[in-house]
């Protein structure tokens, strides 16, 4: 999954559970014991779908660090290629773009 992809679900699940976290406090007044039980539920749910996402973006922020570590020992290890390889990069680009 790419990092816009996995951001943007991170994002919609705070949002889902911003809005859960909405509609209970907004029936919590309802004295029905079914309401109670579902809140209960729903509840436990939502801590559980937190958790996750602190687990996830956890996770998310190790990766990206790994992969910076990465490029960064890459470029230590090998300067001239790194040197080479961002030179070609800006030619292309530079071609690509001057065609327009």
């Amino acid at each position: 999954m790419s990092e816009t992809n996995t951001r943007q679900l991170i994002d919609d699940l705070r949002a889902v559970v911003a809005d859960a976290e909405a509609l209970l406090s907004a029936t919590a007044h309802s004295a029905d014991e079914r309401a109670h039980s579902m809140r209960e539920k729903a509840t436990g749910t939502i801590e559980q779908a937190r958790a996750r996402l602190e687990s996830l973006e956890h996770a998310f922020g190790a990766q990206a660090k790994a992969v910076a570590d990465d490029a960064h020992r890459y470029v230590r290890d090998n300067p001239w290629q790194s040197l080479g390889i961002a030179a070609v990069a800006g030619l292309v680009i530079g071609v690509l773009l001057g065609r327009r």
